[in-house]
């Protein structure tokens, strides 16, 4: 039985930052990557592709830093 893996919708998944990261808060993950048991996550902001960086995929869990989809700035403060 083959090993579950570990984020499997990442890909193609919206992210907002809590706080402006590279000057923006819309992200997209563009690739993933796995190195041993570790799962990377590239992301790109939304509004400026050419602001992308690899981050630990499990910080995304960490909802004092990322919300799942794209929020509001309203939705931000309030959540």
């Amino acid at each position: 039985m083959p090993k579950k893996q570990k984020f499997p919708y990442l890909v193609g998944s919206k992210w907002t930052a809590q706080q402006e990261t590279w000057g923006w808060r819309h992200f997209q993950v563009v690739n993933r990557k796995n190195q041993g048991v570790w799962v990377f996550a590239e992301m790109v902001a939304a509004c400026d592709p050419a602001v992308r960086f690899w981050m630990n995929a499990k910080l995304l869990k960490d909802r004092s830093q990322w919300q799942a989809g794209w929020k509001s700035l309203n939705e931000v403060e309030d959540g």
